[in-house]
């Protein structure tokens, strides 16, 4: 069941995390944009739609949405194709439209089938790529765009050989301002004494120190200046004509043309599957582990894409990096992304001046320490301890996001898993089934003899409805298998929504090894009450004993 959110609960830690993620956001906006081949405040109108409206609009606590690295290569081609940018625009409202259509028929359904190894695997591999990506930056190397996901880049290079770059183009000035943006960023969470300060993001410190150490090594002419090509470099309209310029509308004509209708598609399907991955991917690192609407969610990246476009401003979808970032920096609900919406319009209106002399290499450290959350060595270990069916799906996700792209390496890790499905349990039938039940009512989910990640929504569907107060009973007594989402899924049901709304569950039938609590069998004592029998479709009087109640 799903709760009313309070959008200032939570304000505090809300804004902080915000501040965050729009100091991330802002070169990654300007980035995309530029290797999209649009013009720059098309990614800025995008970040800001996708902060504000989607985030409003949104029922995920955690993702953040704007324009996307996934779709560079789509929308440079198309730009190129139609000719105008304009006309473009008619493509990403036609987007939005089929994205508004997607999310009323319930399309959004499909992210339940995701295997949550192959999400911790596409977050890795995330993780991995954000590293290699941001090291150039801390070096003072800024050929690549901010934002880039993908393994070969525009400039002719690819990951591994803009790393071997290095070698010739250091700039110390953005080491030495890498090395003590780190410093910051580690210590605000490690040091005691810096408690008094969490009002204040470790970022938001580790940009200000960075500028403040940038305009002492100008001042001073010292060797350590970063140069102009090495910072934010966001641009300044000087006259109003520029600032009417920015707004762009779509081009009506093109709703004649087939190809406008054929990027469209294009486009909401990409952004829609990298939208639903990436809410997966939120909702896995929500510590109290809420699920998202994911059909609300298309109906959501629908309208903001339309806006868009309407504004000028580039297709987006929900971002993995974005919401990497905000979960780190410690949100609590979609405020922080309305918030970091809000400091993208008022900053880039206000303070463009400021916001240029914020060194990349800060930002790169900030981003550092999120792919290093997302990659963590012990990540790794914890798949390769759970044996070959959830590892090899994990790793290969993450070599294929690595060394391809997201939705490559995502497709890899599904067809691995649905290969060893298919291999071991093609036969096994699963039996669960959902009724209605009402208050006070004893709730029995009988588990088949084979549960797989195939099962997951129908499993995740029934839990979200069980109402509060509510008594529930899982029976595993006949399953010989169970997914370790399933087991993952039952484990956070009950200890968290269980708790919060005063459900009480009793696990029966269920392995020592799955580590679940409340197995154990007690002594029998003879009762009777009615159960509803789904292989004669009715409702019978049955003896149970002791262990069957709660």
């Amino acid at each position: 069941m799903t709760k009313k959110i309070n959008l200032f609960a939570n304000l505090k830690s809300d804004f902080a995390s915000g501040l965050v993620v729009f100091l991330v956001a802002l070169p990654l906006c300007l980035g995309i944009a530029m290797a999209s081949g649009a013009p720059l405040f098309s990614g800025i109108i995008a970040g800001i739609i996708g902060g504000i409206v989607v985030g409003y609009l949104s029922k995920s606590h955690l993702s953040v949405s704007g324009p996307a690295a996934g779709l560079t290569a789509i929308v440079l081609t198309a730009i190129s194709d139609l000719g105008a940018f304009d006309i473009f625009l008619t493509s990403v409202f036609i987007a939005g439209l089929i994205q508004l259509a997607l999310g009323f028929i319930k399309a959004g359904s499909i992210s339940n089938y995701f295997p949550t190894n192959v999400i911790e695997g596409m977050l890795a591999g995330i993780g991995i790529i954000i590293i290699l990506k941001q090291l150039p930056h801390a070096f003072g190397y800024d050929s690549d765009f901010e934002g880039d996901e993908s393994f070969l880049q525009d400039d002719g290079n690819n990951t591994i050989s803009a790393l071997l770059g290095l070698v010739n183009h250091v700039q110390l000035g953005s080491i030495v301002i890498t090395a003590i943006s780190l410093i910051i960023l580690i210590s605000w969470d490690k040091v005691p004494a810096l408690k008094k300060l969490k009002l204040i993001p470790g970022a938001l410190t580790a940009v200000i120190v960075g500028i403040v150490l940038n305009e002492i090594f100008i001042a001073t002419g010292s060797p350590l200046e970063i140069a102009r090509e090495h910072l934010v470099s966001l641009p300044i309209p000087q006259s109003i004509e520029e600032i009417q310029a920015i707004i762009t509308t779509p081009n009506l004509s093109g709703f004649t043309n087939p190809k406008v209708w054929m990027t469209g598609l294009t486009i909401a399907i990409v952004a829609s599957i990298e939208t639903l991955l990436c809410i997966e991917a939120a909702d896995r690192m929500d510590v109290q582990k809420r699920y998202t609407d994911t059909n609300n969610e298309l109906r959501a990246q629908g309208v903001g894409n339309m806006l868009s476009s309407l504004l000028g401003g580039l297709p987006m979808t929900s971002v993995v990096v974005r919401t990497s970032a905000n979960a780190a920096a410690g949100a609590k609900s979609k405020m922080s992304a309305i918030i970091h919406g809000v400091l993208l319009l008022l900053c880039v209106v206000s303070i463009p001046v400021v916001l240029n002399k914020i060194p990349l290499a800060t930002l790169a450290a900030v981003l550092l320490l999120v792919g290093y959350k997302l990659a963590k060595p012990s990540t790794i270990k914890h798949f390769w301890e759970k044996g070959k069916y959830q590892f090899i799906p994990f790793i290969a996700t993450l070599v294929g996001v690595v060394f391809t792209d997201l939705l490559k390496g995502v497709l890899l890790g599904i067809v691995i898993s649905i290969i060893f499905v298919l291999k071991g349990n093609l036969k096994r039938a699963y039996n669960f089934r959902k009724e209605k039940y009402e208050d006070g009512d004893v709730i029995h989910i009988d588990l088949a003899q084979e549960v797989s990640f195939l099962n997951k929504a129908a499993i995740k569907s029934t839990l979200s409805e069980i109402p509060e107060n509510s008594k529930v009973i899982i029976n595993a007594h006949d399953t010989v298998y169970i997914a370790h989402d399933i087991l993952d899924l039952i484990r956070e049901f009950k200890t968290t929504r269980a708790i919060d709304e005063n459900i009480k569950v009793k696990l029966k039938g269920f392995k020592k090894a799955y580590h679940l609590e409340n197995t154990e069998e007690t002594p029998n004592k003879v009762t009777f009450e009615h159960y509803y029998d789904a292989a004669k479709r009715t409702t019978v009087k049955r003896e149970i004993k002791t262990d069957d109640t709660i």
